[in-house]
């Protein structure tokens, strides 16, 4: 077989298996088993195409992780998740996780400390809160990541 027969053969193969789609990110959710805002928020992140595996755990076990993931209590809210590496903690918009996973800065993650009023899951009518999502690095430095008014 000579390279131009080649070259063909395996352009028609790669044509033929169709096109290759990126996995669909998966995120882990541990929230507790009361929480309405959290299940809101799951709701969002995935109508926005993130999948999401939530477990119900006790409110000792859910600041453990928090703990054990290097969210302090100033950076802490409701629920917390794992995507890809990093932890997302809070009503964090999923345009802003999927900005997280399109740029993967070397960081620890996002939060949204607090609940924020108009964030996704603590939407209340046509009041809107402005809030920030935090980047928050390896070391503890925190970013603004993003603003929403």
């Amino acid at each position: 077989m000579n390279r131009r027969n080649f070259l063909m053969i395996a352009a028609g193969s790669a044509l033929a298996a169709g096109p290759v789609f990126a996995a669909t990110p998966r995120m882990k959710v541990l929230k507790t088993p009361t929480c309405g805002c959290c299940s809101a928020w799951i709701a969002h992140v995935e109508s926005a195409g993130i999948d999401v595996d939530a477990q119900d755990v006790t409110q000792g076990a859910l600041w453990s992780a928090k703990d054990n993931a290097g969210i302090t209590p100033e950076l802490s809210s409701c629920h917390t998740g794992f995507i890809e590496g990093y932890v997302i903690e809070g009503h964090v918009p999923a345009a802003d996780i999927q900005r997280l996973l399109a740029e993967r800065p070397d960081a620890l993650g996002l939060t949204v400390p607090g609940m924020p009023i108009g964030s996704p899951g603590m939407e209340m009518g046509d009041q809107r809160d402005a809030f920030e999502t935090l980047l928050v690095s390896h070391g503890g430095e925190i970013i603004v990541f993003e603003r929403h008014s």
